[in-house]
């Protein structure tokens, strides 16, 4: 399964984010460096509004959810990528992820200590940016020794590993992530063969105090880490992960009237959760009945007999046709028994792209 790492430096809440998005008090949430050694896994429902309305319309014994999983992972400190503080195992937990949110602090607590003594967002960023594109480069001038002797020997993948590194290695030494370097298509297949940090796909996840929720873009530090997040292509989700570590405890139609009352209209942590499946690829394809209403994930871009083989093997492998439906035109006509009588089910073959939100039953034979 994908994951989707929670990264950042200590005391900037990524365990009690953890906690939120996982609802549980699994990570320890402490008011001291390096709470986090061993990274904590927690397996995480995707919100999905639309799995409520198909357990209605189908009376369905159960609904089962798309999952995600979230890695929280120890503090990182300045020397991470030459092994200072827990260094070594921060980078080799994040290289097992495939996707990165960086908890940001965007609030100011006398009572919390930071690390460097003061809250500064771009600071906070760059100080991991630096280690990460530090690890990269010491990665890749490895990569580069090896590809320039294949070269000269005339491999034509080596040629190109190193045309590739050549264009990335000026980021990295100027400690800007390799993700903000322009490549094309092929390029970025030959980029990808190097597993490095900082091509991972982020999120800025700015971590406000309760006052800021209303009207995050009043939060000074929130602007500076959105403007930073645009210039490398990145997602800014606002948060208040104290809040949200507490709202677990209450009842769904509780916290949304606590919500409410904030001026807030839903949850930072759905909002995170929705992002970080985006951020991986990913989408859901639904299939509904009396018996059960599911999401199923897939990558984008899957035709429709992989994403059959996510129910089952012997379906993918039977394969005959999909009969789809989209979600929006299916709860517009009420049933798809009636989708079926105006002749809206769509049969769609083996050369089907799938399409988020596509309600599906898989005809086979084997």
């Amino acid at each position: 399964m994908l994951q989707a790492g929670i990264v950042g430096l200590p005391n900037v809440g990524k365990s009690t984010l953890f906690n939120a998005l996982t609802a549980q008090e699994a990570a320890l949430a402490a008011n001291y460096p390096f709470a986090t050694i061993e990274p904590n896994i927690g397996m995480v429902a995707v919100p999905d509004e639309r799995l409520a309305v198909l357990e209605k319309m189908n009376k369905a014994q159960k609904v089962v959810p798309a999952m995600i999983e979230f890695v929280d992972i120890a503090g990182l400190v300045r020397g991470a990528s030459k092994g200072e503080g827990l260094g070594n195992q921060f980078l080799a937990n994040i290289r097992e992820t495939h996707a990165v949110i960086q908890v940001v602090r965007c609030f100011e607590d006398e009572n919390i200590v930071h690390v460097d003594g003061s809250v500064d967002p771009i600071r906070d960023i760059e100080t991991i940016q630096i280690e990460l594109a530090l690890a990269d480069l010491a990665s890749l001038e490895k990569r580069k020794d090896k590809a320039q002797r294949a070269a000269k020997s005339g491999d034509k993948d080596s040629k190109a590993q190193l045309e590739v590194i050549e264009k990335l290695l000026p980021a990295l030494e100027e400690g800007r992530a390799a993700r903000t370097v322009s490549l094309t298509d092929d390029e970025r297949k030959v980029a990808k063969n190097f597993f490095l940090l900082t091509t991972k796909p982020t999120i800025y996840a700015a971590n406000v105090d309760e006052a800021s929720l209303a009207d995050p873009d009043a939060n000074p530090f929130v602007k500076i880490v959105k403007d930073h997040a645009e210039k490398e292509n990145a997602e800014t989700v606002v948060i208040c992960a104290r809040l949200e570590e507490e709202l677990v405890s209450l009842e769904p139609a509780d916290r949304a009237e606590y919500l409410n009352d904030l001026g807030v209209s839903s949850s930072g942590v759905d909002q995170m959760i929705k992002s970080a499946y985006k951020l991986l690829g990913l989408m859901s394809f639904l299939t509904a009945g009396e018996k059960e209403v599911r999401a199923w994930t897939i990558p984008v871009g899957t035709k429709a007999p992989k994403a059959a083989g996510e129910i089952h093997s012997d379906i993918e492998r039977g394969f005959i046709r999909a009969e789809i439906i989209s979600y929006d035109e299916l709860v517009r006509v009420g049933s798809e028994k009636t989708a079926k009588e105006q002749g809206i089910m769509r049969l769609e073959g083996k050369e089907y792209v799938m399409k988020e939100g596509d309600v599906v039953n898989f005809r086979f034979n084997v």
